[in-house]
C-alpha cells in the first residue's frame, strides 16, 4: 500500500494495488473507492481529508523488516542484528 497526501488540495489517496482503476464508488461525500474492471479494490480517495481525521496519524508509520533478508547484507557490514 502506498499513501499519497496532497496538502494543497487536502486529498489523501491510499493506493492498494498496481492495477489500473476502471470505476469509482462514492461511499460517502468525498470518500471514493477505486475499483478495477474485475471488481477488485485499487485505491481509496479521501477529499478534505484533514477535516475527516488527523492526517498525522496516517502519515506516521512503522516498518516491520524481514531480518532474514537483512542478515546477509548486515553481516557484510560487520553489524549484528
Amino acid at each position: 500500500m502506498k499513501v499519497h497526501y496532497d496538502e494543497e488540495i487536502d486529498a489523501l489517496y491510499l493506493k492498494l494495488s498496481d492495477q489500473q482503476p476502471d470505476g469509482v464508488i462514492e461511499i460517502a461525500e468525498g470518500i471514493n473507492i477505486d475499483t478495477t474492471a474485475d471488481g477488485k479494490l485499487a485505491g481509496i480517495e479521501i477529499l478534505k481529508a484533514s477535516r475527516k481525521f488527523n492526517i498525522n496519524t496516517i502519515l506516521s508509520y512503522t516498518l516491520d523488516l524481514d531480518s532474514d533478508i537483512l542478515k546477509p547484507k548486515v553481516a557484510e557490514l560487520g553489524v549484528a542484528l
